[in-house]
């Protein structure tokens, strides 16, 4: 299995076709059933309505109706998987909730057989669905391997009627085994603690300490119970925590704090700059959410902290390792992964994760480090199958070909402006942004495509409009884009209004003629204008 690979599809496929057993060392996901859904949807019956942005992400994975044939084949498996499907079958509605752990139990299943025996998973929910999530888990790796529920404290409180303020999000953290990768995660005392306990600043240097115990309760013979400067502890019942010949060595090491009145006990000063912090609770409320001015903030809905994902592959991998997220959504795991020095796997059934992953990996790219995406469209016929099947898929598909930016707002229904991607552009070194506006068609063609893409250049402002296209355009139609005129850069370059460019043309590696150079595109903040990654290592498979 290669590394650091993007796979566009179902999971459970992916997973089947492409991971080897025992080949991953830690696996995270975060699941599409989150505090974002709708409850009333998710927990309704069979005829209940699904939300329309999961019908369009999911293409139905979770309905009971798509989860029925596997259901059935669940509840005839004699394990503790199908023990706790036939469980859920008894307990719940026959909707959206019961689909959801359904089409996970496999899905689980696979994840637990490609982790390696020293590999852990951490599974990210909410605690809407996390109580059942839970007996999976347990049903999947067995409860020996359950090794924490932690809790993300992922927003301050606000008001919620009649019920307690719901902050935070939970993780399950198993183990493929009872051997498995730790490294224990520090971080930084807080003021309170540090002015209770190190409140000492040693004269000359300047270095804060705590005044700590040299003593123990209880008495010993030997060494540790002996008197050591005519002070005699086992008097109190008590006996040195070190042999005398260590209580020397701190002596002459200056780590003695010695009474100032006669009776008193020696103790042991413990430097803070020597002290690792506190070691990682169970309880996280050091890492916020991301805000809206947020500099890594990508704009997906579900997106988390990079400081959550580096916590925890810092705390179950090492250097090398790697970590695989079938869920990857906006690629936070796979970005953290790579800038940690792990192998990475990433996998998502939309193309709008796939487009923004591949931004966001832009900078990795322009460094010349390799990626492979499996699964994306790398002929024209398999561009014109995901356009017939999929024209959702397809324009976020198109729209990562030349490296633009889709525009949520654009997306809800009832929101269509013309516009279904953008690019800026920044070519006067002021920081001032310029914009291309993208239009994806997939089907037939005419000039009233141009001319209403004409019309929305002039109502944005925007200096430059394309039209991506699967088909060939007409002639009429190149003729009234060429009528929109020419924007004359800055940097002395000039470059057509309105440019039509074809899928043939985009995947033979034609480029949008826009101003260009170090620093223009500023699309996408992360890093510099990304350069062209390996193609997918097979066709995506359409039928």
């Amino acid at each position: 299995m290669p590394d650091n690979v993007l796979y566009y599809g179902d999971n459970l496929d992916i997973l089947r076709r492409y991971i080897a057993d025992e080949s991953v060392d830690l696996i995270y996901l975060d699941p599409p059933f989150n505090s974002n859904a709708s409850y009333n949807v998710l927990f309704s019956d069979k005829g209940g309505t699904r939300a329309a942005a999961q019908l369009q992400a999911f293409k139905d994975t979770w309905s009971m109706e798509e989860a029925a044939p596997v259901y059935q084949h669940l509840i005839l498996d004699t394990g503790p998987v199908g023990r706790a499907i036939r469980a859920f079958g008894d307990l719940l509605p026959h909707g959206g909730l019961l689909a959801y752990l359904v089409m996970m139990a496999p899905r689980l299943a696979e994840l637990h057989r490609v982790l390696k025996p020293t590999g852990s998973l951490y599974l990210h929910c909410d605690p809407t669905a996390s109580h059942y999530l839970k007996v999976l888990l347990d049903a999947v790796f067995g409860p020996a391997c359950y090794r924490n529920e932690i809790i993300w404290k992922r927003t301050a409180a606000r008001s919620d009627s009649h019920r307690w303020n719901h902050i935070h999000d939970t993780l399950f953290f198993y183990s493929k085994t009872e051997s498995y990768t730790w490294h224990t995660q520090y971080i930084p005392y807080d003021q309170a603690y540090l002015d209770k306990f190190y409140r000492f600043v040693e004269t000359g240097t300047g270095r804060r300490y705590a005044s700590d115990n040299l003593t123990a309760a209880g008495t010993r013979e030997g060494s540790s119970g002996d008197i050591w400067h005519g002070i005699d502890v086992r008097v109190k019942g008590l006996h040195w925590k070190y042999t005398i010949d260590g209580l020397e060595r701190l002596d002459k090491a200056g780590r003695i704090i010695w009474p100032d009145k006669p009776g008193g006990v020696p103790r042991y000063k413990r430097y803070l700059d020597e002290m690792p912090g506190v070691a990682v609770q169970s309880i996280l409320s050091d890492i916020p959410p991301l805000s809206a001015q947020a500099a890594e903030r990508l704009g997906y809905p579900t997106q988390k902290p990079e400081a959550l994902l580096e916590r925890i592959i810092s705390a179950s991998s090492n250097p090398g390792d790697l970590v695989l997220d079938p869920f990857c959504g906006c690629g936070t795991t796979v970005a953290v992964a790579q800038r940690l020095g792990r192998r990475w796997v990433g996998i998502d059934i939309t193309q709008a994760a796939i487009v923004t992953m591949r931004a966001r990996l832009a900078p990795i790219a322009a460094e010349g480090v390799d990626y492979d995406v499996v699964g994306e469209p790398t002929t024209v016929p398999d561009a014109a199958a995901l356009a017939r099947e999929d024209p959702y898929q397809f324009q976020w598909w198109a729209l990562g070909l030349v490296g633009a930016r889709p525009d949520p707002s654009e997306q809800r229904k009832g929101a269509d402006r013309g516009i279904d991607g953008r690019l800026y552009f920044d070519d006067t070194g002021k920081g001032t942004a310029k914009q291309v506006i993208l239009s994806v068609k997939g089907g037939k063609l005419g000039v009233g495509q141009v001319q209403g893409l004409r019309g929305v250049l002039e109502r944005e402002g925007a200096e430059i409009a394309v039209l991506i296209c699967m088909l060939e355009p007409t002639g009429p139609m190149i003729i009234d884009a060429a009528q929109a005129g020419i924007y004359q850069s800055p940097l002395g370059t000039h470059h057509p209004r309105l440019q039509i460019l074809t899928i043939a043309e985009l995947l033979a590696g034609k480029k949008i003629d826009m101003p260009h150079g170090r620093g223009v595109n500023v699309t996408f903040a992360q890093g510099p204008k990304r350069r062209r990654v390996k193609a997918g290592q097979g066709r995506m498979d359409l039928g």
